[in-house]
């Protein structure tokens, strides 16, 4: 999807060679620049995409009530590096970001092992945001 690509491209390369250009973002920060044009800034579903596609895009809020009352840490980090098949997706409209921030990771990381190490700090605390977005 070029627009999903255009959307999120990264600045001009001029980030240094071994510089995660997304190492600082808070959780906060990284679901803003991956998430809220679709799930919107508060997590509800309204993001200025959502209503341009063809599924219904989830209140991100009630993760945890939907669940039984626990945030489902494991699920949501499935879901975000694309382990997780969700039918509803089909062919995936939810760009699958972590194979993205490992991807983008690895551009500038030594290793694909540290490119991994650093994809997984980036979506530990994209979890953590969601987790705090609960009602």
């Amino acid at each position: 999807h070029w627009f999903f690509a255009a959307l999120f491209a990264l600045p001009a390369a001029s980030q240094a060679a071994d510089v995660d250009p997304f190492s600082d973002y808070s959780g906060a920060q990284l679901f803003g620049r991956f998430c809220a044009s679709c799930h919107g800034t508060l997590g509800f579903g309204d993001g200025p995409v959502a209503p341009s596609l063809k599924v219904m895009i989830p209140d991100l809020t009630e993760l945890a009530k939907r669940s039984g009352g626990r945030f489902p840490d494991e699920r949501v980090r499935e879901i975000i590096d694309g382990r997780a098949v969700l039918p509803a997706h089909g062919s995936r409209p939810m760009p699958v970001w972590g194979y993205e921030l490992e991807a983008r990771a690895g551009e500038n990381a030594s290793g694909a092992a540290q490119a991994r190490d650093q994809a997984q700090t980036l979506i530990d605390r994209l979890v953590a945001h969601l987790r705090a977005l609960q009602r």
